[in-house]
């Protein structure tokens, strides 16, 4: 796992220089190692070199590397093929690499490595672009080509590693995080203003595109070659929701386990000592099982939590970790840790707005400390039916379908009935807000289910010239092209699918990335292992939500392997209560950062509007706590990546 950057130019100006600054600043994300290479004429054993452009066209690669698979100097990156013409940085695992190089072998390729990031090298000699067709795992890499003068770029299929780009006539530069790409002069730091209003729909910026003009992120499943100058990008894969396999119950829980069990041998290949993050949930105690089962030693186990009981769980990672007889480590957040806050918005780059962002980064913090990489349950909920609002869309359609006098007067009387509560958590209040968007259309429905502000209050809330600014971009377009491109027509697949390709992609896997790598510790998710999710797509989606049990065939595939008080308990998420922190000990750090001159000047919101939002929440007449984290992130982002880049 590492950090990776390169520059591109047709005008021969990259420099050692400049590809160590942008190195210099993805150092968390690998502590071991740094490799600086300009254009493509070092000895093979050299970590940098400097040599006349050829043909007006120079290349830098950078590496940061956290070792991990050969911890020997073999492992150095930029590395290069037998006679220098190919040259790659890989952020990343290639589980399968071991399978892969024996083939290679058979070839006749020669190999000087213990490494997956050499076996990329030949691959990509073999067949070029449809070389990550191959790849099994999770993966970000850049091949500088010179014998074609190209560079061959590509990123895993799921999303799990990053890369980020910025591209004009003149070159192409990118990075595992953005504020490497920020190192260089030449790009400025405008702030891409038309997806604030995205950001607060969804509380991240939807991909392609970043919070900053002119820096992109490369899709999953794709790859992108930049070739005199152009760009193009190619999608390589694609999740299929349209075929269908039947199988006996007993059949899809046999291949469940037989696919987890795969998934996690492969992913405790490792020179460094492993763990696992233990949320006490079903998809995490999963994990615990199959690594228990694999492993000869007590696996090392790392739960968080909080002191209200309503967020925290830690009582069920205990009962796993005493029934797998882990080495188990517990950590408590405490409201103090929005202290926290402004190292987060560096390390994310962009405005992020799940504020479980933070328990995450402690539990990856404390994890480091003990193991190099940590295995997770990420994926669970996405591949099984685990949110509720999968179920929700199900039943949604069948009330929408209903005669209309019986959803007037049926379904607005129940509504009456149940008084408005500011309890999120509430079985009151999720009914509520289940009926009254019972009658929407599915796509708009999943909408205002998944948004923090809806598009009326975005609306009151921005000014009325930053209204007139953005008024073609629509929001909603993100989430629909994701149904657009599902392939099945039932509606839970269909809801699924969507979430695959937003919520996944661009809040949680992010997540997961900036909280491992910002504490050099590397995270691995058997459940998004494609093999797993190309059969859980294949699965009747009957199969995962039967009748209100979510996850239907995953616990029963788990019913002999994991105690009943974890299978039959509620999803209760990595929330944090921030609620209850923004009306106690935070209330006045939010009112300090949002009604400050440097926010309210900026000219994005009414001044009045945040304060009813701050106001309503502080008397408990809303709960606003994560409109409230949403904005105060927004702002820091600001000060951070903006304002000093101003300033400088």
């Amino acid at each position: 796992m590492c950090g990776i950057c390169g520059k591109i130019s047709l005008n021969g100006n990259v420099t050692e220089e400049l590809i160590r600054k942008m190195c210099g600043v993805l150092t968390h994300r690998g502590p071991d190692d740094e490799g600086v290479w300009v254009l493509d004429y070092a000895p093979m054993n050299s970590q940098s070199v400097r040599s006349n452009s050829i043909g007006g066209v120079s290349v830098g690669l950078g590496h940061r590397r956290l070792a991990i698979i050969d911890l020997s100097p073999a492992g150095h990156q930029p590395m290069s093929n037998e006679d220098g013409t190919i040259w790659i940085v890989l952020n990343g695992e290639i589980y399968n690499f071991p399978e892969l190089r024996d083939a290679l072998e058979k070839k006749g390729h020669k190999f000087k490595s213990r490494t997956d990031t050499e076996v990329v090298i030949h691959l990509y000699e073999d067949k070029g672009a449809e070389c990550v067709k191959d790849l099994r795992g999770m993966f970000a890499f850049a091949i500088w080509d010179d014998r074609k003068k190209l560079l061959f770029a590509a990123r895993d299929r799921i999303g799990k590693k990053p890369l980020y780009y910025y591209h004009n006539n003149q070159a192409l530069i990118f990075a595992s995080e953005i504020k490497a790409i920020l190192q260089d002069s030449e790009v400025s730091r405008e702030v891409n203003r038309p997806s604030i209003t995205d950001y607060l729909s969804y509380g991240y910026t939807p991909a392609p595109e970043t919070m900053f003009r002119n820096i992109m992120k490369l899709p999953p499943a794709h790859f992108m070659i930049y070739e005199n100058g152009n760009v193009r990008i190619e999608r390589y894969w694609e999740l299929d929701f349209s075929k269908k396999i039947k199988l006996s119950e007993e059949d899809y829980c046999r291949r469940t386990m037989e696919l987890l069990e795969e998934a996690t041998k492969i992913r405790l290949i490792s020179d460094v000592p492993l763990g696992a993050f233990l949320s006490g949930g079903i998809d995490s105690s999963a994990v615990v099982y199959m690594m228990s089962k694999l492993s000869s030693k007590p696996v090392k186990t790392f739960s968080i939590g909080f002191d209200n009981k309503d967020y925290s769980e830690l009582k069920y990672a205990k009962i796993i970790a005493e029934r797998f007889k882990t080495e188990h480590h517990e950590y408590v957040v405490k409201p103090d840790a929005i202290e926290l806050l402004p190292k987060l918005v560096w390390h994310y780059n962009e405005p992020y707005a799940d504020s479980s962002a933070l328990p995450s980064y402690y539990v990856a913090k404390m994890t480091r400390q003990e193991v190099a990489v940590a295995l997770n349950g990420d994926g669970g909920d996405e591949c099984f039916g685990g949110y509720e609002r999968f179920m929700a869309a199900r039943y949604a359609e069948l009330i929408n379908k209903a005669p209309i006098p019986f959803k007037k007067k049926i379904i607005e009387a129940i509504i009456k009935r149940i008084p408005e509560s500011l309890e999120f958590k509430d079985f009151k209040t999720r009914l509520r807000r289940f009926l009254v968007m019972s009658s929407k259309p599915y796509r708009e429905r999943h909408y205002n289910w998944v948004t923090i502000f809806r598009d009326s209050e975005k609306e009151n809330l921005f000014s009325n010239e930053f209204n007139k600014e953005i008024s073609g971009r629509n929001s909603f377009s993100y989430l629909n092209k994701a149904f657009n491109e599902c392939g099945s027509k039932d509606i839970v697949d269909m809801v699924m699918c969507a979430d695959i390709k937003t919520n996944l992609l661009d809040d949680l896997l992010v997540k997961m990335d900036i909280a491992t790598m910002a504490n050099s510790l590397e995270g691995r998710s058997p459940f998004l292992d494609h093999k797993m999710m190309e059969f859980c797509a294949a699965m009747p989606s009957n199969m995962k939500i039967k009748g209100t049990k979510l996850k239907y065939i995953l616990k029963k595939a788990l019913s002999k392997a994991l105690p009943k008080e974890i299978l039959s308990r509620g999803k209760m998420g990595f929330g944090v209560p921030l609620d209850e922190w923004f009306r106690k000990e935070l209330k006045d750090y939010s009112y300090g950062i949002l009604m400050s001159n440097d926010c309210t000047n900026r000219g994005y919101f009414k001044k009045d509007a945040i304060r009813k939002i701050l106001d309503e929440h502080a008397a408990g007449k809303a709960n606003n706590g994560a409109r409230i984290w949403s904005l105060l992130f927004l702002e820091l982002w600001h000060r951070e990546f903006i304002d000093k880049g101003q300033r400088a």
